[in-house]
């Protein structure tokens, strides 16, 4: 038998998040709950992996996630918003959360990112930045009101010690970003 989903009831319902309760019958047959949150206000996010060249560099960012209750180190991200893909959505946010624009090299396809607590999907976008037109004028980041990012530039063979040092100074470190690293064998 395979599972399926049998009610949602959302519970608590702010102006980003939504709290639900998932009723569903296991491949036992057995009824069940789960607890879970959804997004009232998108189709979804989009990673961006923004690699600078011919430098071999790759931008990172640093904000509060009052979540994580700290300082994380990231990938830019952000949400895909309605009438956008999740290359649009890579380069829109891109663009203004370090003033950098490149060109999408690949999207892959959507997957999930804890899909133990939520069914958003987040598709990670491969941007090559052209080092050589930021040499005279760096980019000025663009953020909404609500942000408050620092940009970094870090070459490619500095990344772990990086990282490390930012996870020396308490900094918390998304995943997301571990995941890059140990893929990239670093």
């Amino acid at each position: 038998m395979k599972p399926v989903i049998d009610n949602i009831e959302c519970v608590a319902e702010g102006k980003f998040l939504r709290m639900e309760i998932i009723g569903f019958t296991d491949s036992k047959g057995k009824k069940r709950k789960w607890e879970a949150v959804s997004r009232t206000n998108s189709r979804g996010a989009a990673l961006i992996i923004p690699h600078i060249v011919p430098d071999d560099s790759f931008v990172l960012v640093r904000q509060f996630r009052a979540p994580a209750g700290k300082m994380v180190l990231e990938l830019p991200a952000g949400l895909i918003d309605e009438g956008e893909d999740a290359a649009t959505a890579a380069l829109r946010e891109l663009y203004e959360e370090t003033g950098y624009e490149g060109k999408v090299v690949r999207c892959l396809p959507p997957g999930n990112s804890s899909p133990g607590m939520s069914g958003e999907t987040v598709t990670i976008a491969v941007i090559e930045i052209d080092g050589n037109k930021y040499r005279e004028t760096p980019p000025v980041a663009h953020p909404e009101e609500n942000e408050s990012i620092e940009v970094f530039t870090v070459p490619r063979g500095e990344l772990r010690e990086f990282i490390t040092s930012q996870r020396a100074q308490g900094v918390g470190i998304d995943a997301k970003l571990q995941a890059l690293l140990t893929g990239m064998n670093i």
